[in-house]
This record gives structure tokens, sequence and C-alpha cells, in this order.
């Protein structure tokens, strides 16, 4: 199983991105999936999950409203859409299983998002 992040760049506060977690080696629709973000020096924190089967989805205080977590079956991929966005925001993105998942794939390399006028 392999997840590839994709989408980060430089963006001004109030921009917007798209984020992208392709996978391979394994079905995203099967599975519950999640996005999450860290800061050099500190914990990965979640961000957002999409849940399996359906597409209930949860996300931290700190970007409710605000980001958007979405899966494209055909494309086997799963979007973070961020708007309004914040310096606060910048950290490098990562897409996985929920924390709590038994079903935890290997780490990719994540996607730098730096929100900065």
């Amino acid at each position: 199983a392999r997840l590839v992040e994709s989408g980060g760049g430089l963006v001004q506060p109030g921009g917007s991105l798209r984020l992208s977690c392709s996978a391979s080696g394994f079905t995203v629709s099967a599975y519950a999936m999640s996005w999450y973000r860290q800061n050099s020096g500190k914990e990965r924190e979640l961000v957002a999950t999409i849940w399996s089967p359906g597409q209930a989805t949860l996300y931290s205080d700190s970007v409710k409203g605000r980001f958007t977590i979405s899966r494209d079956n055909a494309k086997n991929t799963v979007y973070l859409q961020m708007n309004s966005m914040k310096p606060e925001d910048t950290a490098v993105y990562y897409c996985n299983t929920p924390p709590q998942s038994p079903y935890r794939k290997n780490w990719g390399q994540g996607t730098q998002v730096t929100v900065s006028s």
C-alpha cells in the first residue's frame, strides 16, 4: 500500500488550496480515511476524517467550516479542500487511515502547505 500526497504550496491568508491523496495497493472506498498535519517539533494533528461506508465526515475544531474532506472512488483518491486559510494552517499535510484504525498504512512524504502574505 502506498499513499502520495500532493497539491501543497504557498497561499496568502484567506486563500484556498486543494490537496490530493492518491492511494495504490488498496481501495480507499473500503476504509475510513483521514488527513493529518504536522509542524516541526509538534505532534501530528488529526484534521479531518471521511468514514466508510458512506460519506460521513468529522473535522477538528480548528478547521471546521473551512476545510472539506471528500473521496473520489473512481480515482482512488481522497481530497482536502481548504478555504479561508490562516497562517496557523501552515504544516506538512499527510493522509492515512484514522488513528483508531487497525489498518494503518505506511506514511507518505506529505505535502507542504504554507500560508503567508
